[in-house]
């Protein structure tokens, strides 16, 4: 029963995730090539002294794309749930309704993680055959808290298509857009290092909230 129900979500977000899993490596890989042109043209001595003293972050082209598939791929799994109530059929499944909905989101999750690990390592490798490794230390603490909005916004995502009452849809919605820039404020590179334990232990916690919405859901709540 469980490997179906895996199965079925699989198949929901599959092309979806591909495609975004791509073309995040492609702006990885974007990201790159800029730094190999402006060492041919700038030279890497002139490079490194933006980066060390101007504070130039050549991978802000990164910061939005967790955030949109993390969005993407909550709404290509959720929102199939929502039309005629679909959703309902999975609460007449032999297996208890919340260890259901826990399958469907850690399998999501499990596909967003893998997806965001493989941009993660890219990023790792690439950057350091470029920098030392205390220019890519400082790098990957900058953009771990966006890949953190990403997850963040999948979870919440689930909480705004699955919420079957308007008022507290629009309400969890006003409040995520308000939530999620937290997680993007613009510093110095590696300024977050010291919140991003905290960040991580906020979206842990928000990771179960759709079990709010999914029992009135299941509760027939209009």
């Amino acid at each position: 029963m469980l490997k179906s129900m895996i199965y079925k979500e699989w198949l929901k977000i599959r092309w979806f995730l591909i495609g975004a899993t791509a073309v995040g490596l492609l702006v990885v890989g974007y990201a790159f090539m800029d730094i190999q042109r402006s060492i041919t043209f700038n030279g890497a001595n002139n490079l490194w002294y933006y980066i060390l003293f101007q504070n130039y972050q050549f991978f802000l082209i990164l910061k939005y794309v967790p955030l949109l598939i993390g969005i993407g791929i909550g709404v290509a799994q959720y929102f199939p749930e929502t039309v005629s109530k679909r959703i309902k059929l999975t609460f007449h499944l032999p297996i208890r309704e919340n260890k259901a909905l826990l399958m469907m989101l850690a399998t999501g999750f499990s596909g967003l993680l893998i997806s965001f690990l493989l941009q993660f390592i890219t990023f790792l490798i690439f950057n350091n055959s470029f920098f030392a490794s205390e220019m890519t230390c400082s790098a990957l603490l900058t953009i771990l808290p966006w890949y953190l909005a990403g997850i963040a916004a999948y979870f919440l995502v689930a909480l705004i298509v699955l919420e079957p009452i308007w008022k507290f849809r629009i309400f969890y919605a006003l409040s995520t857009s308000a939530f999620i820039p937290l997680y993007l404020k613009s510093g110095l590179a590696g300024a977050y290092a010291p919140i991003v334990p905290k960040l991580a232990l906020i979206t842990i916690l928000i990771s179960v909230t759709m079990l709010f919405s999914a029992y009135r859901f299941r509760k027939g709540e209009m």
